[in-house]
């Protein structure tokens, strides 16, 4: 992530480096404020990516693997957020995800469908502006690396 913080500056800006303004927005009003959580941000982040045909998971190797164990157990559930950092502001936030994309699909198309629908789905739900999307493909998912036993053996 850049050098942004979650916190308002002390010169007077709110988050995410933005100046105080005297409009008021869906969040904040002359009878209160909604103040939105980065877990909040981050599983919308995380389910919105998911929904693009191409990506395979969320995540890193070592952390996908903790996550595999973890369904395993009774009771276990998928952690949504997993792969996606976020910063979240009084009205922006910033996303950052790591993605493992499917063999065949052009990660370049990939990509931009998910900016765009973590985007959409992110402002939609929650009233923030999405100021980045930041997208890292760490993985490419080949089907015959999970079928092993099966398949023509390569000598």
């Amino acid at each position: 992530m850049s050098d942004r913080t979650t916190k308002p500056a002390e010169s007077g800006g709110s988050a995410l480096g933005t100046p105080h303004s005297t409009q008021v927005s869906a969040l904040q009003s002359e009878k209160g404020r909604t103040v939105i959580a980065d877990s909040v941000v981050a599983k919308i982040s995380g389910v919105a990516a998911r929904e693009i045909s191409g990506v395979h998971a969320l995540g890193k190797g070592v952390s996908r693997a903790f996550a595999s164990m973890r369904q395993r157990v009774p009771g276990g559930k998928p952690n949504v957020a997993q792969g996606v950092s976020v910063e979240v502001g009084e009205r922006q936030c910033a996303v950052d995800l790591t993605l493992i994309v499917e063999y065949g699909y052009a990660i370049a198309e990939v990509a931009a469908s998910v900016r765009e629908n973590v985007i959409e789905s992110v402002e939609r739900m929650t009233g923030l502006e999405v100021v980045e999307v930041n997208l890292s493909v760490d993985d490419v998912y080949i089907e015959a690396d999970d079928d092993r036993s099966g398949g023509r053996q390569l000598e």
